[in-house]
């Protein structure tokens, strides 16, 4: 089995090329910074810069939505190549061909003002001070779930 899932940052705006011919598609290529769980020396938390390549509509989406700083989760899975370059040196290469990826965060929590989901008819809840956005009065029985 070959399943990749990351969560990480974009560090610069996805490159996006088209294929030539009838039926062009969409390559996106983006690499994502990937927060480490551990570091040996106990240090700064580190990341891994993991290359990414989205075809097709993905390619499409990222070119649309994504930019420098987006938090986006994607599955996909590893795919290694080699080529030979100009100077004749073999180079190898490992990316993560995306199969989804969807934001990891709100557009509130990324600077922006206008990407929490409201109820209509409701005023936006106002965030407490821990972060948590309060629940008004007598929606309880309106919840999904006890």
């Amino acid at each position: 089995m070959n399943k990749v899932i990351l969560m990480g940052r974009l560090t610069r705006d996805p490159e996006v090329r088209y294929s030539q011919g009838e039926n062009a598609m969409a390559v996106a290529r983006y690499t994502l910074a990937v927060d480490r769980r551990f570091n040996r020396n106990n240090d700064d938390q580190g990341a891994d810069f993991i290359s990414c390549v989205a075809f097709g509509r993905s390619g499409e989406f990222a070119e649309k939505y994504l930019h420098k700083g987006t938090k986006i989760a994607i599955t996909g899975r590893i795919q290694t190549g080699s080529y030979t370059n100009k100077d004749g040196v073999k180079v190898y290469t490992t990316d993560v061909v995306v199969e989804d990826q969807e934001f990891a965060e709100s557009k509130n929590t990324a600077g922006s003002s206008d990407g929490g989901f409201v109820p209509a008819g409701r005023p936006a809840p106002a965030a407490a001070g821990d972060g948590f956005m309060n629940i008004p009065d007598g929606i309880d029985e309106e919840l999904p779930f006890n």
